[in-house]
C-alpha cells in the first residue's frame, strides 16, 4: 500500500473545467493521485467533507516593498497575508522596494529576502525604466516572469516612468526575449493637466480626484501601447483596468491578433467612489475607484470571459500615509487587499452574481499559470504542485483589523461581511495556514 505525506479526502475539487467530489494524495510536494476513495496511508489525513478544494491562487500583482521599504510591508507579513487568503504564489512588483528590481544585483537581493522569509511561492517582475534597457536581457535570463513599466509617474522616486521612446525601445528588446511587458496605463498629460486644474480651483474632494483620472486616460494609454505592440511584436499585459470600456479596447486588439491580455483587481469589483468618500485614504488607488454602474459593467466583462486575470495590486503603506483630511490629491494611493481577493470573488461573484466557481479558479489560478508559463501550477491534477486551498462556502464572517496579517492592519475591506472562508492553505504539500493561524514550519523573522 502506497504511503503519502498527505491525503485530502471527501472534498469538492474545483478546477477551471469541473467540480467533482474526491480525494487528493500528495507526496514530496506534488499531487500523486486525484480520484474517489483513494487507497493508501498518509502521515496526515485532512477530511474535507463539506469543503471546496481549489488550486491555490496566483496573485500576479503585489508590492511587498522588500528590501528597503519594509516599514510599508515586507515579505514575511505579505506572504502570511496571502496564505491567509488562499494564495500560494505571488508575483512581486519591481517598485516600492529600494532598490527597485531593475538589474540582476537588485533581483538577487529580493530573491535572498524571499528565500528567508516567504511562506508561499515567490516570483518576480523586472522593471522597465529609462536607464535599464541594457539590463533587461540579464533580468530575463535570471528568471523574471516579465517586465513592468509605468506610462505615468509611479509616485516612487527611484522608479521612473517611461517616455514613448523608452517604452518603444524597451518593447523591442522584450519582444526579442520572448517575454511580456506589463503596463500601468494612464495618460500623464490627461491626469496631470486635470489634477492641476482641479487643485487651482480648490476642488480636492474624492470625486474631484476621481474626475482628474478619468477612464479616457486609461483608454488613451492603452491605445498607445497597443500601437507600440503592433509595431514591435511585444506581448503586453495591461494591469488593473478599472472599467469595461478599457477592456473593450483591448478585446478589439485581441481580435485583430495583438498578443495583449488584461487584469482587473478585486477592489474595482467590490468598491466604488462612495467607498472612497467614506473610507478616505484606505480606498485611494490609481486608477481610482469608479461608480457603481462601472462596477457592474466590469462584472459583466468578467462573466463574459473578457478579463484574463484577477489580482490584488496589494500596495500597502503606513496609516500616516493613508490619512486624508480635505485634499484627496494628498496621501498614498494603494489598496491593502492581498488577503481578500478570494473573499471578494466568492461573495461578490459566486454568491451575489452567480459567477461559477470554475471561472473564479480560471481567473485566479489557471489563467495566470498558463499566461506566465508556470509549469505544474494553476490546477489540481496528477503531477502538479500541491498548492491547494480549502474553503468553507457556508461560513460567513465580518473582516476585522485584527484578522489581517499585514504589517499595517488596515484595509478598505474591514467591516465588510464575506461569505466563504479559507480554512487551510497548502504550499508544496505543507499546510502553511489553518483555521486562522499560520502553521508554516519554515523559520521566519518574528
Amino acid at each position: 500500500m502506497t504511503t503519502y505525506d498527505l491525503i485530502i479526502k471527501n472534498g469538492k475539487i474545483v478546477t477551471a473545467e469541473s467540480t467533482v467530489q474526491g480525494d487528493i494524495a500528495i507526496k514530496d510536494g506534488k499531487i500523486q493521485e486525484v480520484g474517489q476513495s483513494l487507497e493508501g496511508t498518509a502521515d496526515r489525513v485532512i477530511d474535507a467533507e463539506g469543503l471546496h478544494v481549489l488550486p491555490g491562487l496566483i496573485d500576479t500583482h503585489v508590492h511587498f516593498n522588500e528590501p528597503g521599504r519594509t516599514e510599508w510591508e515586507g515579505l514575511e507579513t505579505g506572504s502570511r497575508s496571502l496564505a491567509a487568503g488562499g494564495v500560494t504564489t505571488f508575483f512581486d512588483m519591481p517598485l516600492n522596494s529600494t532598490p527597485p528590481t531593475i538589474n540582476k544585483k537588485n533581483l538577487d537581493l529580493k530573491k535572498a529576502c524571499a528565500d528567508e522569509k516567504s511562506i508561499v511561492n515567490p516570483r518576480y517582475w523586472g522593471g522597465l525604466v529609462p536607464e535599464n534597457i541594457a539590463d533587461l536581457k540579464e533580468l530575463h535570463e535570471n528568471g523574471v516572469i516579465g517586465f513592468k513599466a509605468f506610462m505615468s509617474p509611479s509616485g516612487i522616486a527611484d522608479f521612473n516612468h517611461v517616455d514613448d521612446e523608452t517604452i518603444f525601445k524597451g518593447m523591442k528588446e522584450i519582444a526579442s526575449l520572448g517575454s511580456r511587458l506589463a503596463v500601468h496605463a494612464e495618460s500623464t498629460v490627461i491626469c496631470d493637466q486635470l489634477a492641476e486644474e482641479k487643485q487651482k480651483q480648490g476642488k480636492t474632494t474624492a470625486r474631484d480626484f476621481v474626475e482628474s483620472r478619468p477612464i479616457i486616460s486609461e483608454i488613451e494609454a492603452v491605445r498607445r501601447i497597443i500601437s507600440y505592440a503592433e509595431a514591435t511584436g511585444c506581448k503586453v499585459h495591461v494591469v488593473h483596468a478599472s472599467s469595461r470600456k478599457v477592456v473593450e479596447v483591448i478585446r478589439a486588439a485581441q481580435e485583430r491578433g495583438v498578443d495583449i491580455t488584461v487584469e482587473t483587481c478585486a477592489h474595482y469589483l467590490a468598491l466604488t467612489v462612495k467607498d472612497l468618500e467614506e473610507k478616505g485614504g484606505l480606498a485611494k488607488c490609481c486608477p481610482p475607484l469608479r461608480d457603481e454602474d462601472e462596477v457592474e459593467d466590469l462584472w459583466a466583462a468578467v462573466a463574459n470571459g473578457e478579463i484574463n486575470v484577477i489580482a490584488s495590486d496589494h500596495s500597502p503603506a503606513p496609516a500616516s500615509m493613508k490619512t486624508i483630511t480635505d485634499n484627496y490629491f494628498e496621501g498614498w494611493g494603494g489598496i491593502s487587499g492581498a488577503q481578500s481577493t478570494l473573499n471578494v470573488m466568492l461573495t461578490e461573484g459566486y454568491f451575489k452574481r452567480n459567477l461559477p466557481l470554475e471561472k473564479i479558479v480560471a481567473l485566479t489560478a489557471t489563467n495566470p499559470a498558463k499566461l506566465f508559463e508556470l509549469d505544474g501550477k494553476g490546477t489540481i491534477a496528477k503531477g502538479y504542485d500541491a498548492d491547494i486551498t480549502l474553503v468553507n462556502l457556508e461560513e460567513s464572517f465580518e473582516l476585522k483589523n485584527e484578522d489581517l496579517f499585514y504589517r499595517h492592519q488596515h484595509s478598505p475591506y474591514v467591516g465588510m461581511t464575506f461569505k466563504g472562508k479559507v480554512k487551510s492553505t497548502i504550499v508544496a504539500g505543507e499546510v502553511v495556514f489553518e483555521n486562522g493561524e499560520i502553521t508554516a514550519s519554515k523559520k521566519v523573522n518574528a
